[in-house]
């Protein structure tokens, strides 16, 4: 019988795949061809729980009619409209309600058409900020090892993934680093946010010292870092990072692509956290993953330093022909009153315990060197085999995908971020699977 028989009526050699050993996955291909509220369909009719909400994106779950119909509408009645110079109703409408539901004076909001997207556009906000304050000279940027911003230069340049930016050479000059959080001796296996390590932020000092305040913008990190393979912060840590940007006229962004729209428990980490940071980047489940959009949600006097000089003047030299593209408001509309309607956006907190427990229930498996959790994230990370990192990873990866369940590898850490729709029976599934993954994996 063969495995892949939809795989076999098309050609997939034109396709250069994202982020994917291509000849790896061509040769035996995972295809997925229906998705409905917590499940995918394979090419081979195979159900598969979706561990992962896609990438982070579908907090309410697959095949929503609203959104479909919302978009189909939509498109009827205006497919596109110029967002330079001219505008539409919708994009304002949906700036408004994404207002509403954001941290306290975060109510501009810039529209872009990804997490990629939304990083160089906060990147840019922060240098064009600081120059019309009279500080041309503040143009060094500050990432934190591990990060992830996505695959624009300026993201990648903030960004502390190596393996991501070895390929690329030189990219942006004036960027420097943040050490990471995890630490393995003194924080495996920790539930929640882990004891030790605040002390790291203190490096934005070091940093300082190094380059002089005058001459830095912006930091920017994730409250939880997520594709690095969920690495919640020690407890502290944020506060103590927000306390040294304001002493140092430093502008914090939060990265909030994967953590925004639910996932911490609350509609932004930064809700959740406490933390009132000065521009806020979003993309994934701001429209559930249906259309691809993202918001950079910028506090009010970081704007209104822009709006400066005559009326008539463009007052940040920046945009996207798609920005708050008619399709994408239409969905962003349809998936905000989808989260209102079911509160989802508070959701998580209700359903973090019984997930933690559920990962934590594979902690004396063979190989599991860490676990940790924060909101509906979590990492499960695996020990290296000895012919190189991610190897077993991946292996676990695949061995999941073929019992029917979607996780991602990141490295040797799988990571999972289930839909916001999810019950505790879904979680039960997910470790049941997942355990006997990582047991013939050994």
């Amino acid at each position: 019988m063969n495995e892949h028989p939809t795989s076999n009526l098309h050609d997939l050699s034109q396709h250069w795949m994202p982020f994917t050993a291509n000849r790896q996955f061509k040769d035996a291909p995972r295809l997925f061809t229906a998705a409905h509220g917590m499940h995918y369909t394979t090419d081979d009719g195979r159900r598969v729980l979706d561990a992962t909400a896609g990438m982070w994106c579908v907090n309410a779950g697959h095949g929503r009619e609203e959104i479909a119909d919302a978009v189909h509408r939509q498109l009827l009645e205006l497919d596109f409209a110029p967002p330079f110079q001219m505008g539409h109703p919708l994009s304002f409408d949906w700036a408004t309600r994404l207002a509403g539901i954001a941290p306290e004076g975060m109510d501009r909001i810039f529209f872009t058409n990804s997490g990629s997207e939304s990083v160089d556009t906060a990147l840019k906000i922060a240098i064009a900020y600081h120059r019309a304050r009279g500080e041309p000279g503040r143009v060094r940027l500050i990432g934190r090892e591990r990060g992830y911003h996505g695959v624009n230069f300026g993201g990648m340049s903030v960004g502390g993934i190596g393996v991501n930016r070895r390929q690329f050479g030189q990219l942006l000059p004036a960027v420097d680093h943040l050490p990471h959080t995890q630490d393995l001796a003194r924080n495996a296996f920790s539930r929640g946010l882990p004891e030790h390590g605040a002390e790291k932020a203190d490096v934005l000092e070091a940093l300082v010292a190094l380059h002089g305040a005058d001459t830095i913008a912006a930091v920017i990190v994730e409250p939880v870092a997520g594709s690095t393979g969920v690495l919640p912060p020690p407890k502290g840590y944020l506060e103590r990072l927000r306390s040294l940007c304001t002493k140092h006229g430093i502008l914090l962004i939060f990265d909030e692509v994967i953590t925004g729209f639910g996932r911490t428990g609350t509609p932004f980490a930064a809700t959740t956290f406490g933390i009132a940071a000065d521009i806020l980047t979003t993309a994934k489940g701001v429209t559930n993953g249906v259309v691809p959009a993202g918001a950079v949600f910028v506090q009010r006097a970081v704007h209104d330093a822009l709006m400066q000089g005559p009326e008539s003047a463009v007052e940040l030299l920046h945009g996207y022909t798609y920005s708050g593209h008619p399709t994408a408001c239409a969905a962003g509309l349809a998936v905000l009153d989808i989260y209102a309607r079911e509160a989802l956006l508070t959701r998580g907190a209700e359903l973090a315990p019984s997930f933690e427990d559920a990962v934590h229930s594979l902690r004396e498996l063979p190989n599991v060197i860490d676990i940790r959790n924060f909101g509906l994230m979590a990492a499960i990370e695996l020990a290296p085999r000895a012919e190189g990192p991610g190897r077993r990873g991946y292996e676990v990866m695949v061995d999941c995908f073929r019992s029917g369940l979607l996780v991602r590898a990141a490295g040797d850490a799988i990571a999972l971020s289930p839909p916001l729709i999810a019950e505790r029976e879904h979680f039960e599934e997910m470790a049941a699977i997942l355990g006997e993954a990582i047991k013939r994996a050994s």
